[in-house]
């Protein structure tokens, strides 16, 4: 038997190509922190580049930016003819944070979330029940039934009644609505700590995650400041930090109103934060207390939290701040809400979403 034969591995030469997607993995972690701004995160590759040497007199910063264009990364249609962002652009960053944070995951076929429980699905199980009242044409097995008619009133004058209608049992499989929240207020870039750009890519990576894999789920994502309002997964990378407080009441009725249409019986919210709320809004005006935890503020996020709760829409808070005096306000919210609490260091966050993710989908709310 002849076995494998063992070699001296030989890494394939550097060309143009090998040195574009050397440039292009740079390229893309700098447009996240540059929140989308193509001129920018140029701007800082060039200089990077003068300082380490990412470049050499084969292929130069022109060259790259001339393969971005021909690639369709980036074009000049701005509306003064600056630099843009295109689709494949945005793709790959959702792509790359999928890989990054939640690993290469093995495919399966799309949007599958078995339970133990027969029901509406669509996939045909061996069982067979007799027919019900709401049943469609579609679910009848018309083999069985036309046996049955047989059987029962003979084959000389066919006959068949609803008492010879058989049923194929569907397998039932889950579908969950998730709402993402985002804090937006200053505090996600205060203190030298960039909070915003891990926050983004757990962000991408979920979209990303339920896209591809779990296509009959639904995700919706909003921001939270002094307001919070609604985005679509392709505004992800260009998600900035504002010069606002942060109000948590705003941020959950706006996910209320979004889970209120859908019809799924499993929804869930995400929220990650890295502070207390410090804003509501009454009437046309704003009520802010950035100093500690204003009673008024947090008896309206805690009776949200409790309304969540009568509704079975549970709330995971992913904390990205360890102040022990956030803790105690988290800790209480979850309690209010029965939901789920993580404490989690930047590099930590995607792991955790993911599994609570993957967590929940295991049970009915």
């Amino acid at each position: 038997m002849l076995g494998y034969r063992f070699s001296k591995y030989t890494p394939p030469p550097e060309g143009p190509q090998r040195d574009f997607e050397r440039l292009l993995k740079v390229f893309m972690q700098l447009i996240l922190i540059t929140a989308g701004n193509v001129a920018e995160a140029l701007q800082w590759m060039t200089e990077v580049d003068r300082q380490h040497k990412l470049t050499n007199d084969k292929y130069g910063m022109g060259d790259f930016i001339e393969d971005l264009k021909k690639n369709g990364y980036i074009s000049e249609d701005g509306p003064k003819g600056e630099f843009k962002l295109k689709p494949k652009s945005e793709q790959n960053l959702r792509q790359s944070a999928l890989e990054e944070i939640f690993g290469k995951l093995k495919k399966t076929r799309g949007g599958e979330h078995k339970t133990h429980h027969n029901g509406r699905g669509d996939e045909a199980t061996t069982d067979r029940r007799d027919y019900e009242f709401g049943d469609t044409l579609e679910q009848i097995s018309m083999t069985d039934s036309l046996k049955n008619a047989q059987i029962n009133h003979g084959i000389d004058d066919f006959l068949m009644t609803e008492e010879d209608l058989e049923i194929v049992e569907n397998e039932f499989k889950t579908q969950t609505s998730t709402v993402l929240m985002i804090d937006i207020s200053h505090s996600m870039i205060l203190y030298g700590e960039d909070r915003i750009t891990p926050a983004k890519k757990v962000a991408m990576a979920l979209a990303e995650l339920i896209t591809k894999k779990y296509p009959k789920d639904t995700l919706d994502i909003l921001v939270f400041g002094d307001d919070a309002w609604q985005i679509e997964i392709k505004d992800l990378p260009y998600i900035q930090v504002g010069p606002y407080h942060t109000n948590t009441v705003a941020g959950l009725e706006l996910a209320m109103d979004i889970l209120r249409r859908r019809k799924n019986s499993n929804k869930q919210i995400f929220m990650i934060t890295d502070g207390k709320p410090t804003c509501i809004k009454q009437g046309i005006k704003y009520y802010k207390n950035s100093f500690g935890l204003d009673t008024k503020i947090l008896n309206q996020t805690l009776n949200l939290a409790a309304q969540l709760r009568k509704i079975k829409i549970p709330v995971t808070t992913f904390m990205i701040a360890t102040d022990p005096y956030l803790k105690a306000f988290v800790r209480e919210f979850t309690k209010a809400n029965n939901g789920n609490a993580y404490y989690s260091s930047l590099q930590g966050l995607g792991n955790l979403v993911f599994e609570d993710f993957k967590r929940n989908r295991r049970k009915n709310f």
